[in-house]
């Protein structure tokens, strides 16, 4: 099954005999209620046009509990989860693909949420909005209840020790912004820096400038040169488990299974006893 669907692609499903479920997750990182702007609201973005027939999803409410110890976005309450999936009409049996507005982020931590939970077929919208070009709705559908029921664990989750052990053993890819990695800015954690070990890999060269990733051989060189050969185990993370689904999901369009360490950045940095390593060395 392909992690990912073109717009033209998705426009063919959409009439078939067996059409997906559509989830809009629009949502964007931001420090601008800091500067005393608003905040980006998603569910105003998706009220003034959406795809025909999609449900609204709230990053912050519905794919991550509050924030605290375990970072920003910890995984949410997994019967929460599931009913919200269920209030949005997902069922075992019929395919999810869920979208944002063009940056993958938000629609791959919903399409990772919904593979760790045992969903088969998902996938990504590949460009997000952006890259559909058929007319979109102001109606907000009320889509009969599905059955989905989540079963954690169908793909690799890490959590703290889990994530310090594979940047030893395995690979662990830092997706964060390289200055972010290099501990020369840190706008939103405690402290900045990286996990000891953890190789700066950030998830915005994983696609062109229009938002689409690039073709999965690209992708497979690209992680390749940066250690993810011969078969070993590979672990992504960011700063709250986000951007690190989308680097998730590049590689796997790239053929390369991964685990996500959701509490990322935000979790670790928050244990003054965890170890920082600093500047573009791993170590």
């Amino acid at each position: 099954m392909n992690a990912i669907i073109s717009a033209s692609e998705l426009t063919n499903e959409l009439a078939g005999a067996n059409p997906p479920v559509l989830l809009d997750v629009r949502w964007q990182l931001s420090t601008a209620r800091a500067a005393g702007a608003p905040p980006f609201d998603g569910r105003a973005e998706y009220a003034a046009g959406h795809l025909p027939g999609a449900v609204f999803v709230d990053l912050d409410r519905e794919l991550a509990s509050a924030p605290g110890e375990h970072g920003r976005h910890p995984l949410p309450d997994v019967a929460e989860f599931g009913a919200a999936m269920r209030r949005a009409g997902v069922s075992s049996r019929r395919p999810v693909v869920v979208y944002d507005g063009g940056q993958g982020w938000a629609a791959a931590r919903a399409w990772w949420l919904l593979r760790w939970t045992g969903h088969p077929d998902v996938r990504v919208l590949d460009g997000g909005l952006r890259a559909w070009q058929g007319p979109l709705s102001g109606d907000v559908p009320v889509p009969d209840e599905g059955d989905f029921t989540p079963a954690p664990g169908a793909v690799g989750l890490l959590d703290a020790d889990g994530a310090a052990a594979l940047a030893r053993s395995g690979v662990l890819f830092d997706a964060r912004a390289g200055e972010r990695y290099r501990g020369e800015v840190e706008p939103i954690d405690p402290v900045g820096g990286h996990i000891p070990g953890a190789v700066s890999a950030p998830t915005t060269d994983n696609v062109l400038a229009d938002g689409r990733f690039r073709p999965a051989g690209e992708l497979r060189a690209r992680f390749e040169d940066l250690g993810a050969t011969g078969g070993g185990e590979v672990g992504v993370y960011c700063g709250s488990g986000v951007s690190a689904a989308h680097e998730v999901l590049a590689l796997a369009v790239a053929g390369i299974p991964a685990a996500l360490y959701v509490g990322s950045w935000s979790e670790w940095s928050s244990d003054p006893e965890r170890p920082v390593a600093v500047g573009p060395d791993p170590q």
